[in-house]
């Protein structure tokens, strides 16, 4: 969709320098853009490409508008604005009401007219689908499934039994919602499955991405709180209570019964070990092993950075030694004080 760049600025509550009638119909980087496309400038990195860019209107902070030779919106955030701009000119594609011929819905479901169930999906008894949420192709929503208002489920979204999710949830293809939690108890050496019986709650505004997993609870319920954004490919274990508007990147992992607090950042390949807390605020970065609970706010790190292999495997030596080489410090230490002790 087309719009103006006085019309632009009104939806964003923002100002603007230049022509108002100067039509925007798309987005780009500032070396990429084109006429007629809306770029940003967020960090200081790209500003020798605002010099020369080819951008119809960036968006810029004050401090930069004098350096901008095209039209600009003025933002406090111009990567916010940026954000809430896409959003104006790639709305959600949505479906009217209605179900696919080829979709299977129970008779014991309830789905609000105005609801979209694509092609193939299968609608579960007791399952409750309310307004204006989408449902694409392939999905599959067994039993006792609520989903709320203006709820996206992309293709092939498996949601099993005694889940519910949020308003405004978006659900990423492939994501299983409900499986059952990893549980089994020890008989002499045979692993006895432990019946998987809790839910799955989802507030608003959650996100989860594409072969993104969350089990079930045990017991009582997986939590992914208001706000919540997982990337792909991640696995949340049963009975994980994760606080609202914490961002997790792709392909880590939770442990059960592990509790995450609210606005934390997660990066990919983190791994957090069972029944753990963290507290609200904290951020860590990509590939850390979380073995233990943290408790204050703050960036957290774990791992070793690459480096050539020669040096890492002298390194790895020299790590199996550290123990051996402790105590002979600690030797040492011992013989120095006593030397001085006699001088």
């Amino acid at each position: 969709m087309g719009i103006t760049l006085a019309q632009l600025a009104s939806r964003l509550g923002c100002e603007f320098d230049g022509d108002a009638t100067c039509q925007i119909s798309g987005i780009a980087t500032l070396q990429d853009a084109t006429e007629g496309e809306l770029s940003f400038l967020a960090s200081s990195k790209y500003r020798a490409d605002l010099a020369t860019t080819a951008a119809s209107v960036v968006i810029v902070a004050a401090q930069d508008r004098d350096a901008c030779p095209v039209n600009t919106l003025i933002a406090k955030d111009p990567y916010l604005t940026y954000a809430r701009a896409a959003q104006l000119l790639y709305p959600d594609d949505c479906r009217a009401g209605g179900i696919h011929p080829t979709a299977l819905v129970d008779e014991r479901a309830q789905v609000d007219p105005s609801a979209w169930i694509d092609a193939h999906c299968v609608i579960g008894p007791d399952v409750t689908v309310a307004a204006n949420v989408q449902i694409a192709a392939g999905c599959v929503l067994d039993r006792d499934v609520t989903v709320g208002q203006n709820s996206r489920l992309m293709a092939n979204v498996t949601i099993h039994g005694r889940a519910s999710l949020g308003e405004r949830c978006i659900i990423q293809p492939g994501a299983v919602i409900g499986s059952d939690g990893f549980g089994y108890a020890n008989d002499q050496g045979r692993w006895v499955r432990i019946p998987q019986v809790g839910d799955v709650v989802l507030g608003d505004d959650v996100e989860v991405g594409a072969n993104t997993t969350i089990d079930r609870g045990a017991l009582s319920a997986t939590v992914i709180e208001n706000g919540v954004k997982l990337d792909n490919q991640i696995q949340i274990a049963h009975n994980v209570h994760i606080g609202e508007h914490t961002a997790i990147a792709g392909c880590s992992g939770v442990a059960g019964s592990t509790r995450i607090g609210s606005h934390c950042a997660i990066g990919g390949h983190v791994g957090i070990v069972g029944h753990l807390t963290i507290a609200d605020g904290v951020q860590i970065s990509a590939k850390t092993f979380v073995s233990q609970s943290i408790h204050e706010a703050g960036f957290y790190s774990s791992g070793a950075p690459l480096e050539p292999n020669a040096h890492w495997r002298r390194n790895f030596v020299r790590m199996k030694q550290l123990d051996e080489m402790a105590q002979r410090i600690k030797a040492l230490e011992k013989m120095v004080h006593e030397l001085s002790n006699d001088g």
